[in-house]
């Protein structure tokens, strides 16, 4: 039976090439993108290496905004009646702090919170498929970060790669905590460092990133590399998987000491919980 597999991020790097893979493996496969051309080129791309009878779709949204993301889960909850598995892909670093239209930082809105507000208002729809899960792309680029409970908005000061590293720490944590929160019911998460990949994420900050970017991307993996493991965690049997691990090549790797406290992760929990004016109940046992 095909899963049907949400992916944000799908229209480039390492989110399109897993969508071409999975439509290649016969699984419905829903693409979201911040643009309606960028969507349908997306799915013409996917849909020409899809398996035979394998279902394409897109959906379009804006993930920066609170309003957005919660449109895009009712979007998803209309049309699809069974949810195997969410994959957070999508995620931006910036140069300069920029403000979402709530009011929060524009890193911290897309790369942590777009994922968490929307993976919490579509948890009971997961639920209801057995063995379903949740993969979010992080980073090892979270080494070294702390999460910045004090100044979760970069008021007293901003740097764009350390605010991605925080946010990368900010999505193993909430894998973690997610994890925790859902033992017993049979819904798993997973999160992964797809390693350097040649993608456009770094390239709509001025010339001088863009050729730092450039350079680098000489010797990244390609998005069909980087790609791999995100795969194999939406489509491995769960025998072979742990619940809120942290993988690298297709196997689980310990992450920073700060991203094992799990006091953090609590904490970060609540936190988010407030900045998305959402309040999740732990997950029964079942």
């Amino acid at each position: 039976m095909p899963k049907t597999i949400v992916i944000t991020g799908g229209t480039n790097g390492i989110g399109l090439a897993a969508a071409e893979a999975l439509a290649a493996h016969g699984e419905t496969v829903v693409i979201v993108g911040r643009s309606h051309t960028r969507t349908r080129a997306a799915a013409a791309r996917v849909g020409a290496v899809a398996e035979k009878g394998a279902i394409v779709d897109t959906l379009v949204a804006d993930l920066s905004s609170r309003a957005g993301v919660r449109r895009l889960a009712q979007d998803i909850r209309d049309r699809y009646p069974a949810l195997d598995v969410l994959v957070n892909n999508a995620g931006a670093m910036y140069t300069r702090r920029q403000l979402t239209e709530d009011g929060i930082e524009l890193t911290w809105a897309v790369n942590h919170l777009a994922p968490f507000l929307l993976t919490t208002l579509l948890l009971d729809r997961l639920q209801a498929a057995p063995g379903a899960r949740v993969v979010t792309t992080a980073s090892d680029a979270h080494i070294g970060a702390q999460i910045p409970f004090d100044d979760l908005n970069a008021e007293r000061g901003y740097r764009g790669f350390r605010r991605y590293k925080e946010s990368k720490l900010a999505n193993i944590l909430f894998t973690k905590e997610l994890a925790r929160r859902l033992q017993g019911s049979g819904t798993a998460a997973y999160c992964f460092h797809p390693g350097l990949v040649a993608t456009g994420i770094n390239r709509n900050n001025g010339i001088l990133m863009s050729v730092a970017t450039a350079l680098l991307m000489s010797v990244a993996r390609r998005p069909e590399q980087g790609a791999q493991t995100l795969v194999w965690l939406a489509t491995a049997p769960d025998r072979d998987l742990v619940s809120g691990a942290y993988y690298v090549d297709m196997e689980i790797r310990p992450p920073s000491a700060g991203a094992q406290d799990m006091t953090a992760a609590r904490r970060l929990w609540e936190v988010s919980e407030a900045q998305c004016a959402r309040r999740v109940p732990e997950a029964p046992a079942v």
